[in-house]
């Protein structure tokens, strides 16, 4: 299942109504917004659930968040001159965080139980970080991440936008105690120096929106500058309602109009791919309608839906069906290995879902309330003391398992120094003296093989999709007699540790700069029907420093394998002959097969033996450049023997997991091919 973090937060439970009930403009119980609450939650669950989609219902929880946290910081702002922050804040995170840490420890232990070993560490993380409320931007860094796109969905990424309003939740009462002080400096009115604050806000925030959303979708969708407009708009909503004195007749159009646009944005939108731009206007504007519209009193209008008793009950337990939907589906879409659940599966994890949202809500929340009250104590230290006591534990636990995790993985990167146990490609190489080789745990371990990367990625010389930064790593002796370049994308990155391994044996300087998804091409790239701009601003850059450098040969990429076929493309052959008019030779390497299988995952579930794919997946079936008319300054290379041998791409050989996705080879298995590389580069370059 591949869709973007999903996420929806209703406001805290003891948050203060900020409008009326008849009329919007009057204040008191505002009964259809917890109904509205109640088909918010049931859109996200039902879309992710059954159909993959993302619904719109979280932006109506933003909105709905800033709607009723600044009415009840305006009230305090106009009955007490002041807000209590400390107050504020630890009220919060005593309502808060008693159910999330309950979900995590549900997460942490569903982990162990179902999870593979090989997103162990991946979730770990972004538990801490779901945990301390920045799960948005870790998944707006991996969004942008070529290597972490294609994960599987971690169980806690719905953390996203409750991240985002814990971090409202910092913001805004020092935006909304800023705003009063100009307001008293200047003796203006405090609500209208607030709503231009606000106003500013919504203004600034939606236009970044629209900017970042056009130029960077996948990590607009997780900043929260691009999400706070959301939050704002209810702000402002919040601020001017007392205005409004509509008729009823209108409201209750306005009413399902609201309804009905909400209901059908996820089926209309590709939410996934356009929000949060303008286009989360229509989910956030009819949440709009429906709280100007009210509650009617007419027996037609859409509040006497959202004000069913046992609608509102269930927008009681939004929070807490929110928090556990999206673990529970994961969970059973990893067990039943499937990317969507069947209408039977879907029920099954809806209806556990409520389950454990109302134990969250009755035996957690209740259970907190109660002991407040019977303690008699609501001090901030309190309701800090109580938050910590249920956030430390999920802290301390994730680290300590963190930390068994590295513990193993220096232990496995011991053993893999030893050739004998753990030969890999040399297996292939040297199969008659390696034929009596024991069965030995897999290295690099499953659980860890995303972060079995060489040096050319941990000293950042390999960039993101989203970096236009060019970053070199330069090893080997600056006088050396010939100078290597490695340029290229991700699948040319992959061998930096056998070509770093034959440089320094023959004392060759390796000069290499990679990114992400971009190819070594002339080609203007593109990445999800739009012109990779970052892989063209990068790529000038790499031309400049080669034109620079002038090193005597360039390693990259001789054709491109996908599923779809093998070619060389275009653009390849004109870049040869631009370093040709520089002097500068280029060594070409056969782009490897990917495989049809995530490997790391399927060594994961237990039987290697059925982790095999053909090399015609996505290779030809003879190499390209056999029939092509190449420049004279290029040689290729191409060592899929060694990685596929007999044509059969196996998750692990010689004991060695080979690829740790599906078109990555691990770095551990690159350096097995260290002796077959530096052969044929010194066949390939003559040196």
């Amino acid at each position: 299942m591949s869709v973007p973090a999903p996420g929806a937060a209703a406001a805290p439970a003891d948050a203060p109504s900020t409008t009326g009930s008849a009329r919007p403009g009057r204040t008191g119980h505002r009964p259809e917004i917890e109904g509205l609450r109640a088909i918010a939650v049931v859109l996200v669950a039902v879309y992710h659930i059954w159909f993959g989609r993302v619904s719109g219902g979280v932006d109506v929880f933003l909105l709905l968040t800033g709607f009723l946290i600044t009415g009840s910081l305006m009230r305090a702002l106009e009955r007490d001159g002041r807000i209590g922050f400390v107050a504020f804040w630890t009220r919060l995170i005593r309502r808060l965080a008693p159910a999330a840490a309950v979900a995590l420890v549900g997460v942490l232990v569903a982990t162990y139980v179902w999870l593979p070993r090989s997103r162990w560490a991946d979730i770990l993380s972004e538990v801490r970080a779901a945990a301390l409320y920045h799960e948005n931007w870790a998944l707006a860094r991996a969004a942008v991440d070529y290597l972490a796109r294609d994960a599987a969905p971690s169980p806690v990424q719905h953390f996203w936008s409750l991240s985002i309003q814990g971090q409202f939740y910092v913001l805004w009462p020092i935006l909304l105690t800023l705003a009063a002080l100009v307001a008293a400096r200047a003796r203006v009115p405090v609500r209208h120096a607030v709503l231009s604050a606000v106003a500013a806000v919504f203004v600034c925030s939606l236009a970044y929106s629209v900017w970042i959303t056009d130029s960077n979708q996948a990590w607009a969708y997780f900043d929260t500058g691009a999400r706070l407009w959301e939050l704002a708009l209810g702000a402002i909503l919040a601020l001017t309602i007392h205005r409004f004195d509509l008729p009823a007749r209108l409201r209750t159009v306005m009413g399902w109009v609201g309804l009905v646009g909400l209901v059908t944005c996820g089926l209309l939108l590709p939410v996934a791919t356009l929000f949060p731009g303008y286009v989360a206007l229509w989910p956030t504007g009819a949440a709009v309608l429906v709280i100007l519209a009210g509650t009617t009193g007419s027996r037609f209008g859409a509040d006497r839906l959202l004000t069913w008793r046992p609608l509102t009950s269930l927008g009681g337990l939004s929070y807490a069906l929110y928090l556990w939907h999206w673990p529970v589906l994961v969970c059973y879409l990893y067990v039943t290995d499937r990317a969507l659940a069947s209408l039977s599966g879907g029920a099954l994890v809806l209806g556990l879902s409520l389950a454990l949202a109302w134990a969250t809500h009755a035996v957690v929340e209740g259970g907190t309330d109660r002991l407040t009250r019977a303690a008699r104590r609501r001090t901030p230290a309190w309701s800090l003391g109580l938050a910590a006591a249920f956030l430390v534990p999920v802290l301390a636990l994730s680290l300590v398992w963190s930390a068994d995790i590295a513990d193993d993985q220096r232990i496995r990167r011991e053993q893999a120094g030893e050739p004998e146990s753990y030969p890999g490609a040399l297996m292939v190489a040297e199969s008659d003296a390696l034929e009596d080789l024991d069965a030995l745990p897999v290295l690099p371990d499953p659980a860890d093989a995303k972060m079995d990367l060489s040096t050319h990625h941990t000293q950042g010389c390999h960039v993101n999709l989203a970096s236009t930064d060019l970053v070199v790593c330069d090893v080997g002796p600056a006088d050396a007699e010939h100078t290597l370049a490695m340029v290229g994308a991700s699948r040319t990155a992959h061998w930096y540790p056998a070509v770093a391994a034959a440089a320094e044996k023959q004392g060759w300087r390796l000069v290499s700069f990679t990114k992400s998804g971009c190819q070594f091409s002339t080609d203007t790239p593109y990445r999800e029907g739009e012109v990779f701009t970052e892989c063209q601003k990068w790529d000038a850059k790499a031309m400049a420093e080669l034109e620079r450098l002038r090193p005597d040969a360039v390693f990259t990429s001789s054709t491109r394998a996908t599923p779809a076929g093998e070619t060389i493309p275009e653009g390849y052959g004109e870049r040869w002959l631009q370093l040709r008019e520089w002097g500068i030779d280029v060594v070409g390497m056969r782009d490897l097969p990917r495989l049809s299988y995530q490997s790391a995952e399927c060594v994961e579930r237990g039987n290697p033996d059925r982790c095999t794919s053909p090399s015609t997946y996505s290779q030809a079936s003879t190499d390209p450049v056999a029939e092509a008319d190449l420049p004279d300054n290029v040689t290729t290379m191409d060592l899929t023997a060694y990685v596929c041998p007999s044509g059969e791409c196996d998750a692990v050989v010689g004991n060695v997991l080979v690829f740790w996705d599906h078109s990555h080879m691990t770095a551990t298995y690159a350096r097995t091919l260290a002796p077959m590389v530096e052969e044929a580069l010194l066949e390939a370059t003559g040196w």
